[in-house]
């Protein structure tokens, strides 16, 4: 129904027979008036929110930008982009039906109705939730940098936003997911059901997840933990980034889109104070990523002091962790107290550092560090709300008392009850195994048609030059052996001959003569060793 103003109720309810049901019908109209303006007013809110939340994609192409070598920037970006343009159409398509297409006869695992938004105009919450599917889906572009083949990327995103993510979404937002701690759900899991206040496992776990696989099959850069030969270096090489002021730009923004992504989310729980309860999720946010980026920058500088005697003020680490702390206060930002947002971000910060190492150590490849910040940390969020989780933090959030609460609250209590815990362990087991069990086999399948990693020369040369026709480094720190440079051109020659024979075979005798040519300069004739043989895959 259309606002209406004061004059256009009296009117409306002149026609009441008696003075008593003309006063009914004005109260009537303005408590439904007062109804339609909160309803307005949290449309509009809640399309803010996704704003800010889409607004994190920038964050993430400045961040991943910065945090590669120059050879390899456009290409990072543009696959940022990919994830936003890939699950707009994804999500539209199949993945909120996946998410939220309960219908008339729902499900716990997956929904089935309102396939490309049929029968659908909830547009806000779809616009808010396609801003989260699309950030879990950025969160493997940076662990993938400078190595990963476009169209392999994008087949990834769309996988990932348009069923991966939405059945992950379901279970546990969804008011019939079988793990929903929504006030609505039957017989819930424990009687308690998982809560994740703003996706540190709907989101950010599952993206980590997904970017632990998809590195593991991959492989590290060239040059990462191995030499030009195959052989296993004994300290592996550092990839700095060619700019730390992307990367702390990056940083900010993504802080600032975290306020929609995790305030953003009171506006759309049963709540009888939102406004309260999206205060407190905007302060432990603040809190958390503050505590867990001071811990992270002077635990890294104490570590170094006792090993080098050299200590350094990291910002890279500084930078991480902040974003690790706040991942790691997403799942709970609505449900604890201030003061346990500073714990979690203090494990954060140190579980970030750990996470990082642990890396290195196992040598798998993570250039911007997004398992540790996001899978680890996305993890200890979840395990944090099991067992710091306030009871009348619960009761805010969800707008009535809860029976099961935080462990630690429960042995106040003098019951030890730890049916919440159970229930986010339990989740935590879910998304582990659904991405293990569909993510796995698809990098292993596109590793298998020889789609996901890029042609070695291709790497070294750098992905802008071969994907983006971009200008071949020839200066500076970065730049690429002339003999690199030399093979590539000969190897994508030698390809459009190819393609050009098999459309005009009466001009492949002119061709011959080219390469013929072709082979009498002495550069063309180099062909670097590393290039050879099984060294190719090393």
């Amino acid at each position: 129904m259309a606002v209406l103003t004061s004059a256009e109720i009296l009117a409306f309810c002149q026609d009441a027979a008696s003075q008593a049901e003309q006063l009914n019908c004005v109260v009537t109209q303005l408590l439904l008036q007062d109804q339609r303006d909160q309803d307005y007013s949290s449309r509009i809110s809640l399309v803010y929110s996704a704003a800010l939340v889409f607004l994190m994609q920038a964050g993430f192409a400045m961040l991943c930008a910065g945090a590669v070598r120059k050879k390899n920037v456009q290409n990072t970006m543009l696959k940022n982009l990919l994830d936003a343009c890939g699950a707009a159409i994804a999500y539209f398509s199949f993945g909120y039906a996946f998410a939220f297409g309960d219908g008339s006869n729902p499900n716990g695992f997956i929904g089935t109705t309102n396939f490309f938004l049929m029968d659908f105009e909830k547009y806000s919450f779809w616009m808010f939730q396609y801003a989260f599917s699309a950030a879990s889906a950025t969160i493997v572009a940076g662990t993938l940098a400078e190595r990963c083949q476009m169209a392999a990327y994008l087949c990834y995103s769309l996988l990932l936003a348009g069923f991966v993510y939405p059945v992950v979404s379901h279970s546990i937002w969804s008011s019939y997911g079988f793990l929903s701690s929504s006030i609505t759900k039957v017989n819930p899991l424990f009687g308690s059901g998982m809560v994740d206040f703003a996706g540190g496992g709907v989101v950010h776990l599952t993206g980590g997840t997904t970017a632990l696989f998809a590195t593991m099959i991959l492989g590290p850069r060239r040059g990462r933990f191995h030499d030009d030969e195959g052989r296993k270096l004994d300290k592996p090489k550092d990839f700095p980034g060619h700019s730390i002021a992307l990367q702390m730009l990056g940083t900010i923004i993504l802080w600032f889109g975290w306020y929609g992504f995790n305030a953003g989310s009171a506006l759309i729980t049963t709540s009888k104070e939102r406004d309260q309860l999206l205060a407190l999720c905007a302060v432990n946010t603040t809190l958390s990523g503050g505590m867990a980026g001071l811990v992270a920058l002077f635990l890294n500088y104490f570590i170094l002091e006792r090993q080098t005697g050299e200590p350094i003020f990291d910002l890279v680490m500084a930078m991480n962790g902040s974003l690790g702390g706040l991942v790691a206060i997403t799942a709970g930002c609505g449900v604890v107290e201030p003061w346990t947002a500073v714990i979690i971000g203090a494990v954060a910060g140190v579980l970030y550092l750990v996470g990082s190492h642990t890396l290195i150590k196992v040598r798998l490849d993570d250039a911007v560090d997004a398992i540790p910040v996001h899978m680890v940390n996305g993890m200890w969020g979840l395990l944090a709300v099991g067992l710091l989780a306030s009871p009348s933090k619960l009761e805010l959030a969800f707008g009535e008392e809860k029976p099961h609460v935080g462990w630690f609250y429960s042995w106040s209590r003098g019951s030890g009850d730890a049916r919440l815990l159970a229930c986010q362990i339990v989740g935590i087991l879910w998304i582990l195994g659904w991405v293990l069990g569909i993510m796995m086999p698809f990098f292993i399948w596109l590793d298998w048609k020889g789609w996901f990693r890029s042609d070695p020369l291709e790497e070294i040369v750098g992905l802008d030059t071969s994907y983006h026709g971009g200008l071949i480094l020839m200066g500076g720190e970065e730049s690429v052996n002339p003999e690199y440079i030399s093979q590539f051109k000969k190897q994508r020659s030698n390809m459009r001959n190819r393609r050009t024979s098999r459309l005009n075979p009466h001009v492949q005798s002119s061709m011959d003569e080219e390469q013929c040519d072709d082979f009498g300069d002495g550069d063309a004739l180099t062909e670097p060793d590393n290039l050879t043989g099984t060294n190719m895959s090393s």
